[in-house]
């Protein structure tokens, strides 16, 4: 008979080699069936069997669905089973070893590059704090970061500021973000990158506006500014991609960044509460909460502090809601059937229509490029005749049903987000009653 598994091969999800051999003793509970399937057989390559994957409401157009998405039947499914087979066994383990790196395994797929360079989190703020947190700076470096970021970047890079000492500069990269071009913002960012900056910190799709930064291209400028620089000098490319990892069908490889930190519960349609980070030079931070993977545990009772750098050293260790962290394989899996490509050609279809419907009312002022090379899902907007977005944001549901965001901050916006779960007709509804919002 075998042992039951302990609490350490639970931290550790299994890591041992054997692990998925491993099998509760057969006095445990037996682990609860899985449940049944709440959506029709799912059609990849229709896009109406795709959205009949999701519990969506029949009594209005949700256009904000990207904020916290809701999970497709896949999802919901693998949550539930794991839920109900923790709750049977709480030494349960999923068959086939080690979970954490079968989402590891299957972000890879999905992201590019090696399981090796993703460690999981719970959100893209604890993405962006365990890497600002940790990456090691020498005396006399800087950061650089943009006007434009969110909260979890300005707010971790001023707690590195107050832990170091470091200078963190702020870069506007364009004016007007409606007339933003991919040239004024490379050029901005050239000149403001400095001999000693090290971290070089921007979002990918700015929530504020809906501007999609041109990564590729702010690589090349960071690649230009590291000709003849020491590895440790080197600057390094941090990107927030939370709006448009999902959206998006560029791989991590293909931006050229040096990290990529992103929540999965947005345009993914992952599990809640789940989100990773992607990087290619894990060497340069210092790993701030433990992990409690099987490395970490060997080395722990062998007594050396001397471990491998890899993403899932400073994947944080501890309890979690693993039945969310283990179905994300599942949604992974989900946009991979699906097609990344086809996703983002979709999104950008249904923003594009939105954009060119929006741009001929005379009291709606896009900020927005209408360039799908400068955007992606969001679509953001002033209205006139209304106190602020809020107040229009309740308007479009109390008397059209289109469900509406505003964005989070000083110059607040009324703002859209194209998912895969709208519809053309959908779109031209949001149309039509934004044409009424007077």
């Amino acid at each position: 008979m075998t042992q039951p598994l302990n609490r350490r091969a639970l931290l550790g999800a299994g890591l041992l080699a054997g692990a998925g051999a491993c099998t509760s003793s057969s006095s445990a509970p037996r682990p609860a069936a899985p449940p049944p399937s709440s959506a029709p057989p799912f059609k990849p390559g229709d896009w109406a069997s795709v959205r009949a994957q999701f519990d969506l409401p029949q009594d209005r157009a949700d256009f904000a669905a990207f904020v916290l998405a809701r999970h497709p039947a896949a999802v919901r499914e693998a949550v539930a089973r794991h839920r109900g087979a923790l709750d049977a066994d709480p030494e349960y383990l999923p068959p086939g070893g080690d979970p954490d790196q079968a989402v590891r395994e299957t972000a890879a797929r999905y992201l590019g590059g090696a399981p090796e360079q993703i460690a999981l989190t719970d959100s893209t703020t604890m993405g962006l704090a365990l890497l600002y947190a940790g990456l090691r700076l020498r005396p006399g470096q800087d950061v650089l970061t943009t006007e434009h970021d969110f909260l979890a970047t300005h707010e971790s890079l001023r707690l590195l500021a107050e832990r170091t000492g470091a200078e963190v500069r702020r870069v506007r990269l364009y004016d007007a973000p409606a007339h933003a071009s991919a040239d004024q913002i490379a050029s901005r960012l050239r000149a403001a990158i400095g001999p000693r900056t090290r971290i070089v910190a921007v979002t990918w799709v700015h929530s504020s506006t809906g501007v999609r930064l041109p990564i590729k291209e702010l690589a090349r400028v960071v690649a230009e500014a590291n000709k003849n620089r020491d590895e440790k000098d080197r600057a390094l490319l941090c990107v927030d991609g939370v709006h448009g990892f999902g959206a998006m069908a560029d791989g991590a490889g293909d931006l050229g960044c040096d990290f990529l930190a992103s929540g999965t519960h947005k345009w993914l349609c992952g599990p809640r509460g789940t989100g990773i980070v992607w990087g290619r030079a894990w060497e340069a931070v210092a790993p701030v909460i433990p992990s409690f993977g099987q490395v970490s545990f060997d080395y722990f009772t062998m007594g050396d502090t001397q471990q491998p750098v890899t993403a899932a050293y400073h994947t944080p260790g501890g309890y979690k809601a693993f039945e969310h962290r283990w179905a994300a394989k599942e949604a992974f899996a989900f946009q991979e059937a699906i097609g990344k490509d086809r996703v983002q050609a979709r999104i950008q279809e249904l923003a594009t229509r939105l954009k060119a419907g929006l741009s001929a009312l005379p009291h709606v002022r896009l900020a927005t490029p209408v360039s799908p090379e400068l955007s992606a899902g969001l679509v953001c907007m002033s209205v006139d005749g209304f106190a602020g977005p809020r107040e229009a944001v309740a308007r479009l549901l109390d008397r059209h049903r289109i469900v509406a965001s505003s964005t989070p901050y000083r110059e607040s916006l009324l703002r859209f987000g194209t998912t895969i779960m709208n519809t053309p007709e959908q779109v031209d509804q949001a149309i039509k009653a934004m044409a009424a919002l007077r």
